[in-house]
């Protein structure tokens, strides 16, 4: 069958993972929080399978005696899980107090707040009147409501559309370069009826912020929610080399809750307030560092493959020199094609920076600039370092090679709630199966890999009668000792398929009369849709081998 429009799509995936209970809005029933999302029954199996497909893979079953294809050298991980909330001093030596930010407009007009960089527009023109047209929409819906805010602006009726004259093509309200930015004065906001509304951009500090204490009220009671996970895995870079005998190259992961105050959360959970982090922080020798990096890109790039992404939907980018952070050496990223997004367009799923030696530095020495290509101390008019770091000794002596050095840091750090969020948008599917009149019947199924998908198997009665509820029980029973699964007797079996597809789930079993003389069940294949007939005693070792 045709696809429709990606857009549709997307607002499709939205319904289902509502109506299944896999994502929810949070606080829902007051009207919901922005950028704030709740995971339904489905959606935390989900999700947590996710995260525990990331654990195994990549920390817990990891072989340190093996050398990986495309690794210098065998090496260890280990894990750590570190607070929310940290010694503000943190977050001024890495540079997120003063660094951590995005630039925003306000509209004069409408009162409402817009993130200066998600600003587009083209100009357009009608009689004697021209105007710069803005929209916060993106995709392929920013063209359409580029047109109906152009026709309430000249006042046109629906037929008086063609007569607008546009010029030029989509382009960002704030230009390629400063000098290209579109004057305020002649831009239209989004929700404006009348042009130069809107302010000139300002900074906007994306941490939350918060007070420890029962009395907190001084400015030095101010803490902050972590925008990251990874500042904590370098303030206790030390505790773990004293405590768990690692030795470089070696790796830390962790998996926790970040802030960040978006101006505009916006995509579903895509850009969202309060999100989950997969992150790693890979130490190693300076001069082993750049093939580190080229091992972590791809062994990264390759995860999201081996669990079911299409290779077709997912790029591996890497940044120009003028996208790179201060203290980057190299960064690719890992996108993902979503619906919500244009044709061409790839949103980011995990980022794996080369961070050089500038976090534990930073922690050693204080806050860290760039100047003429070098990482060095940031001070103040009395020369004095601006933000003072801890002091602490945060180098590495190799005792084999007696050298002292402060290791390089590959972070390999991939968003869940984003990760979540493509599988559920690759997964996703409509076809056509027949019923069980063998009439062709519309179907929506997520084809979610089985170590992901939060259901690993259904087990079917066909009817509640005849003794076939009390042998689905029992082997019910015994399957949910290995992997998660459901006992369904409600509605006919094809219904009961239907709603196993549209949970992702892969494998259903189903309790016939055939059963009840040969003691084998029908095993049903939600891709394939083949059906096997399977003895009852082979059911819980064949799936277990198959999840495997």
């Amino acid at each position: 069958m045709t696809q429709p429009a990606d857009q549709s799509r997307m607002d499709r995936i939205v319904s289902l993972a509502k109506r299944r209970g896999f994502i929810f809005q949070s606080s829902e029933i007051y009207g919901g929080l922005n950028g704030f999302w709740d995971y339904g029954p489905l959606g935390v199996a989900l999700k947590r399978n996710l995260k525990e497909c990331w654990w195994q893979d990549m920390v817990a079953g990891h072989d340190e005696l093996a050398t990986l294809s495309g690794a210098p050298s065998p090496y260890e991980m280990t894990g750590l899980d570190c607070t929310i909330i940290m010694h503000p001093q943190v977050w001024k030596c890495s540079g997120h107090f003063d660094l951590f930010h995005d630039w925003m407009v306000d509209c004069h007009e409408s009162k409402k707040r817009y993130r200066y960089d998600h600003l587009q527009g083209r100009w357009a023109g009608h009689r004697d009147k021209k105007v710069f047209v803005t929209t916060d929409v993106s995709g392929d819906d920013a063209l359409p409501d580029l047109v109906g805010k152009a026709q309430k602006f000249f006042k046109l009726r629906a037929k008086q559309i063609d007569e607008i004259v546009w010029e030029g093509e989509l382009v960002p309200l704030a230009g390629a370069t400063p000098a290209e930015a579109i004057p305020r004065a002649e831009a239209l906001g989004p929700d404006a009826t009348e042009p130069g509304t809107l302010t000139e951009p300002r900074e906007f500090n994306l941490m939350f912020e918060t007070r420890i204490g029962a009395l907190a009220g001084d400015p030095d009671d101010r803490a902050f929610l972590r925008p990251e996970t990874a500042q904590g895995i370098f303030v206790n870079f030390k505790n773990v080399l004293d405590t768990s005998r690692v030795r470089v190259p070696f790796g830390i992961g962790q998996i926790g809750k970040s802030f960040r105050n978006e101006i505009t959360p916006r995509n579903f959970t895509f850009r969202s307030r309060e999100f989950e982090q997969m992150e790693i922080e890979f130490f190693c020798r300076p001069d082993d560092s750049r093939a580190w990096y080229q091992f972590w890109r791809d062994r990264r790039w390759r995860w999201y493959l081996d669990l079911g992404l299409t290779e077709g939907r997912l790029q591996l980018r890497e940044h120009e020199a003028a996208e790179l952070a201060h203290y980057s050496c190299g960064t690719a990223d890992i996108e993902y094609a979503f619906p919500f997004l244009a044709e061409g367009e790839f949103g980011e799923l995990e980022g794996i920076a080369h961070r050089g030696d500038f976090d534990l530095r930073s922690h050693m020495e204080g806050k860290l600039i760039r100047r003429d290509g070098e990482l060095v101390l940031e001070t103040g008019p009395d020369g004095k370092p601006r933000q003072r770091g801890s002091g602490r000794d945060l180098s590495y002596f190799d005792d084999i090679s007696r050298e002292r050095y402060v290791p390089h840091v590959i972070e390999p750090s991939a968003g869940a709630d984003r990760a979540v969020l493509a599988f559920l948008c690759d997964a996703y599917s409509e076809d056509s199966v027949p019923d069980e009149k063998g009439n062709p019947r519309e179907r929506t199924v997520l084809k979610l890999h089985p170590r992901l998908a939060p259901l690993k198997a259904a087990i079917l009665p066909l009817v509640k009668k005849d003794g076939m509820p009390e042998v689905a029980i029992d082997l019910y029973r015994s399957l949910k000792k290995r992997m998660p699964c459901m006992y369904d007797e409600k509605g006919s079996v094809g219904r009961r398929y239907a709603r196993q597809d549209e949970a992702g789930t892969p494998w259903c079993l189903t309790i016939d009369g055939q059963t009840m003389t040969d003691n084998t069940v029908t095993l049903r294949d939600r891709d394939s849709l083949t059906q096997e007939r399977v003895p009852i005693a082979e059911c819980v070792d064949l799936l277990t081998e198959r999840l495997q």
